[in-house]
């Protein structure tokens, strides 16, 4: 009876002295603040790990609504008569749309929670994507604006996520989390470019569309009905896992997200961009980004010059590396996880972790600019996109132990940052391509900038909690 109301206590209020009492009842009967590590099978089974799958759901949707318009762009471009640089003009809306809101995102995840944000987030874009087939038969500025309302909406996905797994994961397992949520963001590449297909074969060109918007209304009411914004409020929640993550969250101090204060309604923006540790984690997106869009856009283009092979038609490209970033990002994050429970400082582990993230996918580019067969090339391709995930390891799970409270803010600013880079990396490659005449030189200047990012991150990155409200002592 004690213990029920101990944890019926705690669930009416986020913090204060019904939270503490919770871990404090945890670690009654002398464990001197000690919680037994969960086993594998507790750990899997946890409500934690429901919340962190759902949230891999969330991010599979995504990537593949924002994805399926690469698919679709070739039987529209045919039926619209649109030229190759329209076709561009289509593809960008979704990053144009997507530049305006993470910052602004990113705050009303800080105030007002992840749960509720991204219940709205994956609505809107749900209903963006939805709505596409409709959009494209009225006119091209119904279309153009169907895709900047995608763009916009995904862009409090991440943040969200962050926000979510702050609160509900103990520090020395956030990494596993972020790899789980970002095997669903990676996943949802693979899915969106091998199902769309199949779908508009079955259903027509927008059949994935319509199959796919639907299935973001069914996730919005799954998670509203099934998930907690915190643990103190989950009704499925059981004491023991209730105790462990309250009494982590007490021995580690920069992750104490319940007795956090609210973050302000106008976030201290120059306070925010006047530290080093913030900069470090937009040149880390933004890097991140580069990269990734740089494989995304250019990488068929590059296979059809070279090799003279047709990636558009190579199951690999559409699965292979994406799922390899998947399961080396969940590997990634088990490690970083270990780490730290060994005791190796968070700052340390971080560096570790996003200097494999940037000079390993640096060094894979340099060996794909000297691989003589396709096979070859796409072994080093498959490499560089796998190392890459490290980064979720890295400056990702970073932007939670820097500041709590401004997770949101700080996530949205570094995704602004990699969305400009992206567009940057996207273009530029192609006036790159014509002015030097290889894409070659275009793949050493990214390794180079892979390298100089990670000497930056290592210099100006931290794991400890910086302070971004009060005057520094």
């Amino acid at each position: 009876g004690s213990s029920f109301s101990l944890v019926a206590g705690a669930r009416v209020s986020s913090g204060g002295a019904s939270t503490r009492a919770v871990a404090d009842g945890g670690r009654g009967g002398g464990g001197g603040g000690e919680v037994e590590m969960p086993g594998f099978v507790e750990f899997v089974t946890s409500e934690r790990v429901k919340v962190v799958i759902m949230l891999a759901l969330a991010l599979a949707l995504c990537n593949a609504d924002r994805v399926v318009m690469s698919v679709a762009i070739v039987p529209l471009s045919l039926s619209n008569g649109w030229s190759k640089s329209f076709a561009g003009v289509v593809q960008s809306s979704f990053l144009w749309g997507y530049l305006v809101s993470p910052i602004a995102g990113g705050a009303l995840v800080d105030y007002y929670g992840g749960k509720a944000v991204m219940a709205c987030g994956v609505a809107l874009w749900s209903l963006a994507t939805f709505l596409t087939p409709w959009a494209a038969e009225t006119n091209i500025w119904a279309l153009l604006a169907m895709r900047a309302l995608l763009g916009v909406a995904e862009g409090v996905a991440l943040p969200s996520m962050n926000n979510m797994i702050s609160r509900w994961f103990p520090q020395g397992e956030r990494a596993r989390a972020v790899g789980i949520a970002m095997a669903g963001f990676q996943l949802g590449s693979a899915i969106g470019l091998v199902l769309s297909p199949i779908l508009m074969s079955k259903a027509g060109i927008f059949g994935p569309f319509v199959i796919f918007g639907l299935s973001g209304f069914l996730w919005v009411l799954v998670w509203l009905s099934a998930t907690s914004s915190i643990p103190e409020r989950s009704p499925q929640i059981s004491k023991y896992e209730l105790n462990y993550i309250l009494t982590k969250r007490q021995q580690f101090p920069q992750s104490k997200v319940g007795k956090t204060s609210k973050p302000r309604a106008i976030p201290p923006f120059k306070r925010l961009i006047s530290k080093p540790a913030t900069w470090s984690l937009m040149v880390a997106n933004a890097m991140h980004s580069w990269g990734f869009f740089v494989i995304l856009s250019w990488m068929p283009l590059y296979f059809n010059s070279v090799y003279h092979v047709d990636l558009r038609q190579a199951a690999w490209f559409s699965a292979v590396p994406w799922s390899m970033m998947a399961i080396v990002g969940y590997f990634g994050g088990a490690c970083s996880d270990m780490l730290i429970q060994r005791g190796l400082s968070v700052t340390l582990t971080r560096k570790i972790m996003q200097s494999i993230g940037f000079i390993g996918p640096g060094a894979a580019l340099i060996g794909l600019t000297s691989a003589k067969s396709p096979s070859i090339a796409s072994a080093w391709l498959t490499l560089a996109v796998g190392l890459k995930s490290f980064s979720h390891s890295g400056f990702l799970v970073n932007i939670q132990e820097i500041a709590p409270q401004y997770t949101g803010i700080l996530h949205g600013l570094a995704n602004t940052a990699g969305t400009f880079a992206a567009i940057l990396g996207t273009v530029g490659a192609g006036f790159f391509v014509e002015w030097v005449g290889s894409f070659r030189g275009f793949l050493w200047l990214t390794s180079l900038l892979y390298f100089l990012s990670a000497l930056f991150w290592n210099i100006f990155s931290t794991g400890e909690q910086v302070n971004f409200d009060g005057t520094d002592s």
